[in-house]
């Protein structure tokens, strides 16, 4: 099942506080990106973050979901109606990402 239009124009409407947003589809999904960084996907109406040191510790007993077969499991994140928690969680994972690869 692929992520509805309905679904992500929620997510980026929760995320409208939060610097730097934009997103990609890709294969019926979605990439959620915070300054040109993958911070999420959105998979099967469902937003799943990059398991960082920083998302383990705010979110310690989330599930790990794999967004597609053979995937690295992501932290699924289910408290997407709270704008303030979701702007805070992007706030505090986005250090631990890695830089974009230079093309």
């Amino acid at each position: 099942m692929a992520t509805g239009k309905s679904y992500l124009t929620f997510i980026l409407d929760q995320l409208s506080e939060v610097d730097g947003i934009s997103h990609r589809q890709m294969m019926g999904e979605y990439i959620i990106y915070k300054n040109g960084r993958i911070i999420a996907y959105l998979c099967d109406n469902r937003m799943l973050i990059k398991p960082t040191k920083h998302a383990i510790l705010t979110l310690p007993n989330a599930p790990l979901v794999a967004p597609y077969e053979g995937a690295r499991a992501m932290i699924l994140v289910e408290n997407t109606e709270d704008r303030e928690f979701l702007k805070e969680l992007f706030d505090i994972v986005y250090p631990d990402l890695p830089a974009p690869k230079k093309k």
